[in-house]
Parts: C-alpha cells; structure tokens; sequence
C-alpha cells in the first residue's frame, strides 16, 4: 500500500492513521513529494515507479492534494495493477480555499507547479480504473481554509464535500470531522479498511 500526503505536509501527520492501517495487516509505504516545487511529470513518474516496485495489487490512500496525485496518476496510467483504493478529503473538483489563499499577494508562489494546476483550476475528473475508489469527505467546519474561500455548507473547513464528489467513484462517504480530522478518525480509519478489503465502505462494525 502507498499513502500520499496532501500540500505542505510531510507525512508525518499521518503516522496514526498509516499505523491504524498496519495495525489491520497493511504493509504501508509513505510517498513523500515536494508539492511546493515539483513538476507534475516528476512526481507522477516517482510515484508510477513506487507502485511497480510493490507487488500487486496495491493499494492507494491520499489525503487531500494526495488523492489528487493518485486520481492523476490513474488517468494517465490506466495499466497500472491497482487493489481498492481510498481518498480522504481531497478537492478533485477543485479548491475553494486554495484559490481564495491564492488571491493574496505572494501566496500563489507557495503552490508551485502541481499544486497550482491540481488545486487553482476548475476540475471535473473520472476514476479510470475497474478497481474501486472510495472516497471520504470531511463535514466539522473546522479549519483555516473556510475563512479564505467562502466554502459552501457541508464542508471540513478546508474543502467542502461538493468538491470531493469523483466521478465513477464506488462510494462516498461523509463523516462529521475536519479536514485533518480525516487522519485522527477512528471512523474514517475503520471505513477505509473496510473498503479495501471488501471494496465498500459498508456497515461499522457492531
């Protein structure tokens, strides 16, 4: 499995949720990248590469600008051998935020090249691969993005669930955190294993 983190993360705030996963039997590989300063073309090539390197198939989890990265990567690569996939509060249609952040003088430069196309523009993207996606939306307004982009109601305080809905996505998910909530979650955890190991987000556990 490889996990993605989203823009102007580490991966570091993840170490809970990666090891609630490896807890459930997944062997997690974090993907680190340099949104602020890498090429599309570079990070997508890394990351095709790291998904070959594990035996198949694999799954993929991203968080925010993560799952966008992998939804991209999907696109392009197609072939790729792909197990039950999750994404976790991430704007495929686009952000809200991210364009109200981007409008203040200078701070469009902190973005870089992947972020700025995956994050400022106007988004429609498909899910091109048979094997499923899950997606899981954040709706606890709690956050500093909700202040820039006046995002509409429900939303994670960084990006509302309206942007989360993929096209050809299996399911999809909303539950009652915040947008790095998603990754303290015992909830979203339980629900993205489900996923992957059924394919459905499915009922909690009694």
């Amino acid at each position: 499995m490889l996990f993605t983190h989203g823009l102007w993360m580490t991966g570091v705030e993840a170490t809970l949720f990666r090891r609630g996963l490896a807890a459930h039997g997944f062997a997690v590989r974090p993907f680190h990248y340099q949104a602020a300063s890498a090429a599309s073309a570079e990070v997508l090539e890394a990351l095709r590469a790291e998904v070959l390197a594990l035996p198949p198939p694999v799954h993929l989890v991203g968080h925010s600008l993560g799952g966008l990265l992998l939804a991209r990567l999907v696109e392009r690569h197609p072939e790729l051998p792909l197990a039950a996939s999750v994404l976790l509060g991430s704007p495929v249609n686009g952000s809200r935020s991210a364009r109200g952040f981007a409008r203040i003088p200078g701070a469009s430069l902190l973005f870089g090249p992947f972020a700025e196309q995956e994050l400022l523009g106007e988004q429609r993207r498909h899910w091109r691969h048979p094997a499923p996606v899950g997606v899981i939306a954040g709706s606890w307004s709690f956050g500093f993005g909700r202040l820039l982009g006046g995002l509409p109601v429900p939303n994670d305080g960084t990006v509302a669930v309206d942007e989360t809905r993929l096209d050809g996505a299996t399911e999809h998910l909303v539950l009652p955190v915040s947008h790095l909530g998603l990754l303290l979650s015992g909830a979203a955890l339980a629900a993205s294993v489900r996923f992957m190991n059924q394919g459905r987000f499915g009922a909690p556990d009694p």
